[in-house]
């Protein structure tokens, strides 16, 4: 590799480090939990995707080694050769049931099921209508395709109106509506009551990644859509979140949708099939999902009192019922020294600044879990009001 590009993309990083928008990645000594081990120290965990604390949960653990045991370590090959195992027809097949579909295509990750959806699907002579905070992975998969692509301001149902007129005006043969159920940088949630209604009346499809919501919102877990009483047409989402942690994502729908994917989605028909203790452990957190009143109760109740007691002390949060509670910084640097203020403190939060939100928008994104006690809560809180003041973010 040549000197010339290597000094380039150097000068690269020094410029990412100068803007104070350099990510750094801490290594945990253990599992991901309420409480995690990071540098030999015991550190409250305010920043997983773990909402139901299942990725430690003994249950899914056995259920990991148990289909190890039964059916090997990996598959060594995509499934259409010689990868495909009845367990993976079992996650499939129960994943449509909870989910109230024909049936559900896996993937080594929902950002390869977004990126297979709309190539198969979408041609020329159609349009695809996203929501303007939709998730990297719904952007590129997009981008992949050769419909006509159209955008809509944030949960802005006039403008998606919009949006649908100018695509059926176009002549689209098929319309796409897509939006992120939950949107994770701001924890609010799509308006998918009227979303549902607009397409409806322009006669167009809709998709719904759920990645933030399977498992622990709506009834049983079951969803935005099921939050929202409305049936969408296809739904993605993953197993890396509240269903046990892992890895793999799928696709939700009409069986001849599923069907078509499974020949054409290149992402599935490229990549390895998910490996047995990745499916057992799936399979068993389905199973525990339906039957967590009292984790989806608990989430709840934490994600009330967290976002309480953070406006008690002053700061500044978007408004909004979702685990994700995001504190709102602004500036970047102050975000990541205030993030650095709080291990001090023994609290393990991330600091998000540009790309990944807008510029002058950085935050600490803080999010509950099931497995947080009242009194981590107040021990956050407390780490939370100590660093807002030593670092100015509260007067």
């Amino acid at each position: 590799m040549s000197q010339a590009f290597l000094s380039h993309i150097a000068a690269t990083l020094t410029a990412i480090e100068a803007e104070g928008l350099m990510k750094r990645e801490r290594a945990l000594q253990g599992p991901q939990a309420a409480q995690v081990m990071l540098g030999g120290r015991s550190m409250l965990n305010l920043c997983s995707n773990n909402y139901l604390g299942l990725a430690d949960d003994p249950r899914l653990i056995a259920a990991a080694k148990s289909a190890m045991d039964s059916h090997g370590y990996g598959m060594a090959s995509v499934r259409f050769i010689c990868g495909t195992q009845d367990l993976h027809q079992r996650l499939e097949s129960r994943l449509a049931q909870f989910l109230g579909t024909d049936d559900a295509l896996l993937f080594a990750a929902c950002f390869d099921a977004n990126g297979a959806v709309f190539e198969p699907l979408l041609g020329e002579e159609d349009a695809v209508i996203s929501d303007s905070l939709n998730h990297a992975s719904i952007i590129d998969g997009i981008r992949l395709c050769k419909a006509r692509r159209f955008r809509f301001a944030n949960n802005d149902m006039d403008d998606l109106q919009r949006q649908l007129q100018a695509a059926r005006d176009g002549g689209a043969r098929f319309i796409l509506v897509v939006t992120d159920g939950v949107f994770s940088m701001d924890g609010s949630f799509a308006n998918l009551g009227d979303l549902a209604r607009l397409a409806a009346d322009y006669g167009a499809l809709t998709m719904v990644d759920d990645c933030h919501a399977t498992g622990f919102i709506g009834p049983q877990g079951r969803g935005t859509a099921a939050r929202a009483g409305v049936k969408v047409d296809l739904m993605t989402g993953t197993f890396g979140k509240a269903l046990g942690g892992a890895l793999g994502g799928y696709v939700a729908g009409p069986q001849v949708v599923i069907d078509l994917l499974r020949q054409r989605a290149r992402p599935y028909l490229f990549s390895n099939a998910l490996p047995p203790a990745v499916v057992g452990a799936a399979l068993a957190a389905l199973d525990l999902v339906e039957a967590a009143d009292d984790l989806l109760a608990k989430l709840a109740q934490n994600a009330a009192y967290w976002r309480a007691g953070l406006q008690a002390l002053g700061f500044a949060l978007l408004a909004g019922s979702h685990p994700i509670v995001p504190v709102m910084i602004g500036d970047a640097p102050l975000a990541q020294k205030f993030a650095q203020a709080l291990e001090a403190q023994g609290v393990m939060v991330s600091a998000f600044f540009f790309p990944v939100v807008p510029r002058g928008q950085a935050r600490i994104r803080t999010q509950m879990t099931a497995a947080l006690s009242r009194d981590d809560l107040d021990f956050g809180l407390a780490a939370f009001g100590a660093a807002g003041r030593a670092t100015g973010v509260l007067a």
